[in-house]
């Protein structure tokens, strides 16, 4: 395969070793984490310490976690004082929230928006708003890739569509998107679709900024991910 969707920090385990990292970030996709946090009851007045008053169904490991301790800590909670329960598969978490297993939920659009629209759950915040502006998802390469015609058509015709996702009706990307969705309702995708697009998830040039790079720098870092900051032009290429 030429290219694929992944993350910045999917490169520095190269550079963790010294090596040219395999693949090259050309493009990015959400400059927010696109992660909920649902409750059980309806609760108006959430702040995240609240999360130590119950068991904590959230995603474990990797970027999603690395996120979620990051935006707890800047809400002032350490997400290691929270009783948490970690399930295999996000169809397991569903099943087992279903089965009212858990007081809060942590997940993307449009797996939190699925439980509201089924009234067994309540969106209470957002990762995303809690983190802040960050290189959260990109578009990968191979390095040779790059210089090819077809990158350069990729690159315009990629550089449209995220264009009319953040600007288009909710409700028409969601039709659009539906057989992605198989599980959801329409609805539940609308909703997910129109509050990323009122956070600016899509907004802006389909280049990695670089200091949003450096968020995801400070992401890892707070994990102790990575042992040092990797320079932003081992990782990220301008689009073709």
């Amino acid at each position: 395969m030429e290219l694929g969707q992944a993350a910045v920090s999917m490169s520095w385990p190269d550079l963790e070793k010294a090596d040219k990292p395999s693949v090259a970030q050309f493009a990015q996709i959400n400059t927010f984490d696109g992660f909920f946090i649902a409750a059980r009851e309806l609760d108006s007045n959430f702040t995240w310490d609240k999360l130590k008053n119950g068991k904590f169904m959230y995603v474990h490991g990797g970027q999603p976690e690395a996120m979620l301790r990051y935006g707890s800590f800047k809400m002032g909670l350490d997400l290691d004082e929270v009783q948490g329960i970690n399930k295999p598969s996000t169809e397991d978490m569903m099943d087992s929230w279903r089965k009212w297993e858990g007081d809060f939920f942590h997940e993307q659009g449009s797996y939190p928006q699925q439980l509201e629209h089924e009234r067994c759950a309540h969106i209470v915040a957002s990762v995303g708003d809690a983190v802040g502006p960050v290189a959260f998802s990109s578009l990968i390469c191979r390095w040779e890739w790059l210089e090819t015609d077809e990158a350069k058509r990729f690159s315009n015709a990629y550089r449209a569509s995220r264009e009319w996702v953040n600007t288009s009706d909710p409700g028409e990307i969601a039709q659009a998107e539906s057989s992605f969705f198989p599980d959801h309702s329409a609805e539940a995708v609308a909703r997910a679709i129109r509050t990323y697009q009122q956070m600016g998830t899509w907004s802006g040039d389909i280049a990695i900024p670089k200091n949003l790079y450096e968020n995801a720098l400070n992401v890892f870092e707070h994990s102790k991910l990575i042992s040092q900051r990797h320079p932003y032009e081992r990782v990220a290429v301008p689009p073709p």
